[in-house]
């Protein structure tokens, strides 16, 4: 039976199919660029819990969460209430965003920004750099072994941070194997059934390398989850549905922003 993520990985493997542009000429053109803004390095060393705040208009599971919201002001928004970096969809399908809403954002605030998407091929890689991205995400379950070895690799020769997606004890282990496994996301949703598992990040926590900055995704609901995350040892969650539905996102932003644990 087709999963969500069958359906979605199809449509970007086929249009990856069909693109035509040489990856050779695009990274040339990254090139021109001016340096990215650091994404990992805004993670690093703060006493409180980061918040990776997230432009999401709908989802494939719940569907439209806040299609009409403009990228610009939510940044803004976002950025008054203490977050950290910036996370935009710009898969236009399945989750209603695009690479203008990235670009909206990131203009109008000096954060870092992750492009959200199913990276599937080299080009993608590239894409996210010059639609403006500081970071690319890697989701383990997406990709063999090759490559996210290679994509990996591209990202950190064209000045991307990677942010490496997993879900398990297996993905974790591919994905110290073949990335840098410097910044590393445990997403509590399941991508084949989009449930959320609250207490997969806590499981996890401990099993991620002492040298990775770690990022739990999704499942966040408020303080007390966030607490909960900080005190597993996270660094910072990515917040999206809980953020975009608030009445007021600056301020369930700010309420995410707990003492980290003690030591780190």
């Amino acid at each position: 039976m087709a999963t969500y993520l069958d359906a979605i990985l199809d449509h970007h493997r086929a249009a990856a199919a069909l693109d035509q542009r040489r990856t050779d000429q695009l990274v040339e053109q990254t090139a021109a660029l001016p340096p990215c803004r650091g994404f990992r390095a805004a993670l690093e060393g703060a006493d409180r819990l980061g918040v990776i705040a997230e432009v999401k208009r709908r989802s494939p599971s719940k569907g439209p969460l806040a299609e009409q919201l403009d990228p610009a002001e939510l940044a803004l928004r976002y950025r008054s209430g203490g977050a950290v970096c910036l996370s935009v969809l710009t898969d236009g399908p399945h989750f209603g965003g695009s690479p203008d809403d990235l670009a909206h954002a990131r203009d109008v605030v000096p954060l870092p920004v992750l492009r959200k998407d199913f990276t599937v091929a080299a080009n993608d890689v590239c894409d996210a750099r010059l639609m403006g991205a500081d970071c690319v995400l890697l989701i383990v379950a997406a990709l063999d072994d090759a490559e996210l070895r290679a994509f990996s690799d591209l990202a950190t020769e064209i000045g991307l941070d990677v942010l490496v997606e997993i879900h398990d004890e297996h993905e974790l282990d591919r994905a110290v194997t073949h990335t840098s496994g410097s910044l590393i996301g445990v997403n509590q949703r399941d991508l084949v059934t989009f449930e959320v598992d609250s207490e997969r990040a806590v499981r996890m926590a401990s099993q991620l390398p002492e040298r990775t900055v770690r990022v739990a995704e999704s499942g966040v609901r408020g303080p007390d989850d966030a607490r909960a995350l900080a005190a597993a040892g996270f660094d910072a969650v990515l917040v999206g549905e809980h953020l975009v539905t608030a009445a007021d996102p600056s301020t369930a932003l700010d309420a995410l922003r707990v003492p980290r644990r003690s030591g780190q």
